[in-house]
């Protein structure tokens, strides 16, 4: 006969009151030795109604208990509500703040944050910064220009005629094995001295520029010693502009020939490897030398491409990838007979960052063979230029062509898709040394407005996939001032270690003539750029008047963002711009996409949205609502939004006149006060000029206080809002200690402490000794608790972060504990603000101890109640441990608290780690929802290079038949073997160094990854249900509530009896992607808005096209190689010329 179950007490009044210490717990019970059954069946989650759910269903092992009721357990849930209320309540403090803020009523002012006037404000604010830097760019642009035409080129130029400061010379007087020391130094070579600057973060010397110029560019050449004497007067020009502006920071000049001059100078900042620097590489360099470009790479793979040569196609086609930004579009193919794109691309794509990779990664699985067919591979490059459908630059239009050589000119291919207005230029590349006739690829580029560049080696590579872009400066050099537009870059990279910057660019043209009548010189000398430091923009911004949910971003044309408090790339290659979109910076919803659309096209705008965000440390997402407010920032690409919380609309002012309270409120933060009110922490801000930051708060707040006994609140070198709004809550926050915290007992209530944190910078925790325990960021703004405190209502649980693969929690000493907080919310007439957060931390164990208590069938403190032998009771969380599992997850999965004593040492775990099968039930309740993103700054362990075979990478090595065959030593295999070995000894192992690795990191240096992110948060379900996990003999009855008025989920379920039904549990820890993100063969055929360049200079029709390249290949005759080989053996090589061709020479005019 069944025995009804017994019904639950009423529940105690006031908070249940748990001494410590307690009983030591039992041992841990052994994991189940079976393990996961092989073939685990699929569990089938029912959704039962409450009153259908067999009330007497009774657990096994437990035959005089059923699993509890659904109305048993709400009643439970209530229970755990009110306790946690009256603790809040008592010890809390949030209606007591409320009332001591209204008593200090006098002490500040209620300021509103206008949107519209703030962005407004700060757009101009910014768009004055950047106008100054502009102004001295066009004086050194103007000036570099005039210096030029009145140069006289000089043929018989030696190096001891030139007087400079090398800025490698340092470096390369350390290094045995640097050119100079193999020659010596017969340059008059400055020797500086430098003066430390926090400005640039750098010794420098603001008396003299420096010189910078690229490894593989011989010092002592013609070209490169006139470049040196004629930009030696921009060194006035440079100091001048600095005593206009003493802000500016670096001023370059970057030439077309590869010399760098800067100002001030100072010592390069010379990489442990090979130094790959070439300042016309570098992205502002690239953005402001030419106009956009669409850009089909066509490779030639046949089978006479094979070995060394493949080799240095694969190298060059890398090199020219890099030679693109993000306002240019590429795709790469390879042809034989046919031609086939190399990667998943099918048309032009972005040359970004990510796109880059999947080329380059694509690139190196081309294989040779087949025969030579010129015509499909530019049948397929001019059909992928004609391609209207896609995204594009919408400019200038080339096609790159590497091949070997061949006899067929494809003119009817030319006449057909180019002729007459020949809109696509075509640049051709001899790539390796061989016997064809190269006059077919010199013909289709001059007949094609492009170039012909020859590639025997390697060390040819970098500059001649780079000259190409003199070609493209023509039209943009003649169309004079028109084209002497002002253009702002990515975020990227200084090379100089001034951090993240902007760079402002102009070009700079060649105005000399031949002669009188003669043609206009159509030659681009270089790019004069201008640094800002996106610390000095950030400056211009709203400082803790927003709260610490509020933010001001920007961003360009490609929608990235240019200031956004995401932006913190955990690793940088200054080789690459910074490029976060701002629908990766945060959660991408259609409000956001059309926000970013508006900002791009450089409309005004105001939206409020609902929208999610992401908590500090990355572990919880919330459901917000922000207001959006955005306008452009005039004469630049940019746009600057502000995000507002509603609550952030007003913020308060402190205002201290009174001096004595001054005083009064500062010896509450002496440390001698912290015993009897409790430890105070101050956010690490800029109070003062002369204030020593430091990363203890300690040693910060020693600093602070001898700086406070020397200076005023008041004096004009400290920062007078942020002062008084800190010496106000200090005084504010210890009166709440006076009204509330003193007189309480926290160990009555299981408490370890009681904190507030406030918009002011202070945390105050009481009492003193529970600081030593504290590890919350010190600034409140950056605080994970505090900012998601103030975007839920209710209160906040947050339990200690655990990662899964580090060991347990410690519970010795009483110490571990889990946050509590809430936000203040103060009413000042209509106006609302929450300038506070105040919260408790709980004793983990004691709380559990409790939990267990309020989930139980006890109708008072004392004693249990049990079941007698004849009676049929329902199970609960305190007698029925061992059979029915209790516990509290938060809102992000993670586990708060459990009556499962062997897992309070996994509190903080996410709740799959500790129990899949009931985590996944939840999930597919609907109690949990998903959100996954990605992560584009974060960093990576470097992978180990695999070492597959003996020679280098790179080498073409030959085969025992090749050395036993004559014929080869005088065939272009071995003439390119031979130049790979002449040119190893100069440049060592260039093949071998990866980029990251040359530039001088080290190398167990982190590099830039794509982290695949997932966070869970709640649902849409509200009501409480029970539920069954079907899985025959092992199903498991389960219930779920959330508790009101906090961040909880109370979970009641049946302990698992077997692993059979164990399956893939979910994921939330941060997994990398090897692919770096979601698939970009599937992004790129939906790309996000942008815009290029408003201007675009591709055509002029007084451009001369007959300086097209020219060159001559020719056998090597066997004297030679025998002749080179002595030389080599006899450790005399020779030096080798550097690659400067026509270009060159016509630079002298």
């Amino acid at each position: 006969m069944a025995v009804p179950a017994r019904t639950c007490g009423a529940s105690w009044p006031g908070p249940v009151r748990i001494a410590r210490p307690w009983p030591g717990r039992g041992p841990r019970p052994c994991p189940d030795p079976r393990g996961p059954a092989s073939g685990p069946a699929r569990p089938l989650l029912l959704l039962l109604p409450p009153l259908l759910l067999l009330p007497l269903l009774t657990a096994p092992g437990a035959s005089a208990y059923s699993f509890p009721q659904q109305h048993t357990m709400q009643h439970w849930a209530r229970r755990l509500e009110q306790e946690i209320d009256g603790v809040m309540r008592i010890f809390g403090g949030v209606q007591q703040l409320r009332e001591i803020y209204k008593d200090n009523r006098n002490l500040f002012d209620v300021q509103e944050n206008e949107p519209q006037k703030l962005v407004e404000k700060v757009a101009g604010d910014i768009e004055s910064l950047l106008d100054r830097k502009v102004q001295a760019l066009k004086r050194l642009a103007d000036a570099a220009e005039n210096f030029q035409k009145a140069h006289r080129w000089q043929d018989n130029i030696k190096e001891e005629d030139i007087m400079y400061y090398d800025a490698k010379a340092d470096a390369e007087l350390d290094d045995p094995e640097s050119e100079d020391m193999e020659r010596g130094s017969k340059t008059s070579a400055l020797r500086l001295d430098f003066i430390e600057d926090p400005n640039f973060k750098n010794k420098v010397n603001y008396s003299y520029t420096a010189v910078q110029i690229p490894t593989d560019i011989y010092k002592g050449s013609t070209v490169i010693l006139n470049e040196l004497n004629w930009t030696e007067a921009l060194e006035n020009v440079f100091i001048e502009n600095r005593r206009q502006d003493p802000t500016l920071l670096w001023q370059v000049f970057g030439s077309a020939t590869g010399v760098t001059r800067y100002y001030p100078a100072t010592p390069w900042r010379a990489p442990k490897k090979i130094d790959l620097y070439d300042v016309r590489r570098r992205p502002w360099y690239i953005q402001g030398a030419s106009s956009p470009k669409d850009m089909v790479i066509i490779v030639d793979v046949s089978g006479s491409v094979s070995g060394l040569t493949l080799k240095l196609m694969k190298t060059s086609v890398c090199e020219m990838l890099d030679t693109l930004s993000d306002d240019d579009y590429v795709n790469v193919a390879s042809f034989n007979e046919k031609a086939q794109p190399v990667s998943c691309f099918t048309h032009l794509v972005q040359a970004n960052v990510r796109n880059k990779k999947v080329f380059k990664e694509a690139v190196q699985g081309m294989v040779a063979k087949g025969t030579t067919g010129y015509k499909a591979g530019f049948e397929y490059a001019f059909d992928q230029l004609q391609n209207s459908n896609i995204t594009r630059a919408n400019c200038n239009k080339m096609i790159m062509m590497f091949t070997d050589g061949g006899e067929d000119r494809v003119q009817d291919v030319f006449e057909k898709y180019n002729w007459p207005n020949r809109t696509v230029r075509v640049f051709t590349f001899s790539v390796g040394q061989h016997n064809y006739d190269v006059t077919p690829l010199q013909w289709m580029a001059c007949t094609n407005k492009g170039y012909y560049f020859e590639i025997p080696s390697i060390g040819a590579i970098r500059i001649n996939t780079q000259e190409y872009l003199d070609v493209l400066g023509r039209p943009m050099v003649l169309a004079g001032k028109d084209a002497k537009q002002v253009q702002w870059t990515n975020v990227y990279e200084d090379a100089l270690g001034l951090g993240l910057v902007v760079t402002g660019t102009l070009p700079v043209f060649n105005l000399t003539q031949d002669g009188p009548g003669e043609k206009k010189n159509q030659l681009i000398l270089g790019v004069m750029g201008i640094d800002v430091a996106l610390n000095d923009i950030k400056r211009l911004t709203p400082n803790y008047t927003l709260g610490a949910n509020g933010y001001v971003f920007a961003i360009d044309l490609n929608g990235y963002v240019l200031l956004h408090p995401n932006l913190k790339p955990q690793t940088t290659n200054f080789r690459e711009p910074v490029t976060l979109d701002f629908l990766d910076a945060e959660l991408e919803d259609e409000n956001k996409e059309e926000i970013r659309r508006s900002m791009i096209d450089g409309d005004k705008g105001h939206k409020q949205i609902r929208t999610l965000v992401k908590s500090l440390d990355e572990r919880y997402i919330d459901e917000v609502i922000r207001n959006y407010t955005w306008v452009p920032i005039r004469s630049t690409n940019y746009s600057l939004g502000l995000v507002l919380p509603a609550y952030s609309t007003y913020y308060l002012q402190a205002n201290l006149s009174d001096q004595i309270l001054q005083v009064k409120y500062f010896e509450f933060l002496l440390p001698s006060s912290f015993e009897s009110e409790g430890h105070v922490f101050i956010a690490p801000r800029e109070y003062c000029k002369d204030l020593n930051a430091s990363d203890n708060n300690t040693e910060f707040l020693k600093n602070f206080i001898e700086l406070m006994e020397k200076v005023t609140p008041d004096s004009k070198q400290c920062n007078n809002f942020l002062l008084h709004n800190l010496i106000l809550d200090t005084g504010i926050t210890q009166q709440l200690v006076e009204r509330v915290w003193r007189d309480q007992d926290l160990n009555t209530y299981s408490l370890l402490a009681v904190f507030a944190a406030t918009d002011g910078g202070i945390t105050r925790v009481f009492p003193n000794k529970a600081a030593e325990d504290w590890t919350e960021n010190p600034e409140p703004f950056n605080a994970s608790f505090y900012r998601r405190s103030l975007d839920n209502r209710g209160y906040i649980f947050k339990p200690p972060h655990q990662d899964s693969l580090l060991r347990p929690l410690e519970l010795e000493n009483d110490t571990v504990g889990v946050l509590v907080s809430t936000a203040v919310e103060l009413s000042l007439g209509r106006r609302t603000l929450r300038p506070a957060v105040v919260g408790v931390k709980l004793d983990l164990e004691a709380w559990a101890e409790k939990f267990k208590v309020l989930a139980s069938n006890r109708t008072h403190q004392d004693q249990p109640q049990k079941c007698g032998p004849s009676s049929h009771c329902e199970m609960d969380c305190e007698v029925n441990n061992e059979d029915l599992l209790c516990v509290l997850i938060d809102d992000g999965g993670f586990l708060v608290l459990s009556n499962q004593n062997h897992q309070w040492d996994q509190v903080g775990r996410f709740f799959s780690e500790v129990d899949a099968n009931l985590m996944l039930a939840l999930y597919n309740n609907s109690f949990y929802t998903r959100k996954e993103s990605y992560d584009y700054q974060a960093a990576c362990a470097p992978q180990p290079p695999g070492n597959l075979g003996a020679a280098p990478r790179g080498v073409f090595v030959p085969t025992i038949a090749d050395f036993l065959n004559l014929a080869w030593w005088t065939s272009a295999a071995a003439w390119s073997l031979f130049q790979q070995l002449l040119y190893g000894l100069i440049y060592h192992s260039w093949f071998q160094a990866d980029p990251a690795e040359a530039e001088g990191s080290p190398e167990t240096r982190e590099s830039s990854c794509v982290m695949k992110q997932t966070q869970y948060y709640f649902g849409s379900v509200n009501a409480s249900y029970n539920a069954i996990i079907d899985c025959g003999n092992c199903s498991r009855l389960f219930h779920a509530q959330r508790l009101t008025n906090t961040n909880l989920l109370f979970v009641v379920a049946e302990k698992p009896l077997c692993s059979q039904c164990e399956v893939g549990r979910l994921l939330q820890k941060e997994t990398h992607c090897p692919a770096d993100g979601p698939e970009q063969c599937e992004l790129v055929q939906r790309p996000r808005y942008r815009r290029g360049p408003h201007i675009c200079f591709d055509y002029n029709a007084t451009e001369d096209t007959s300086d097209c390249g020219r060159g001559a290949s020719f056998p090597p005759s066997l004297g030679v190689l025998v002749s080179l080989q002595l030389l080599l053996l006899l450790g005399l090589p020779p030096r080798p010329q550097p690659q400067i061709h026509s270009f060159a020479a016509s630079r002298r005019l």
